[in-house]
């Protein structure tokens, strides 16, 4: 692993525990601050305690969005049934946009997850 996104969350092992139902994988790394995954990208996804920052995180989650492109339509789908029976909150269903399908979910500390296809021409 040699680049990471780090979210700053309130609680990194409930934050830890939701994106391993999601992303169906367990972490690589996990401390009651701090829990890393590695994706299939390679891209690692840190989960850092918000209290623990230096320096201290200005503004809240959800001011940006994580992308997680999929090959089709159909994985787009796939993804929003099983990341909402696994209890991620969705802000936006399955949808045609222009750029291609996709939905919009939140995670714990209100980060934007977008899973998304792109068409054609998008």
């Amino acid at each position: 692993m040699s680049n990471s996104l780090l979210l700053y969350v309130e609680d990194a092992a409930e934050s830890g525990r939701y994106y391993e139902r999601i992303l169906g994988q367990k972490p690589v790394e996990a401390s009651p601050t701090f829990v890393i995954f590695v994706l299939k990208s390679g891209l690692g996804l840190g989960l850092w305690r918000r209290d623990g920052v230096e320096p201290a995180p200005s503004v809240p989650g959800g001011g940006s969005e994580i992308g997680f492109k999929v090959d089709s339509a159909a994985e787009v789908d796939q993804w929003h049934a099983e990341w909402r029976a696994n209890g991620a909150t969705i802000l936006m269903p399955p949808t045609e946009l222009d750029f291609g399908r996709s939905f919009v979910a939140t995670d714990p500390d209100g980060h934007r997850l977008r899973v998304y296809t792109v068409t054609d021409g998008g």
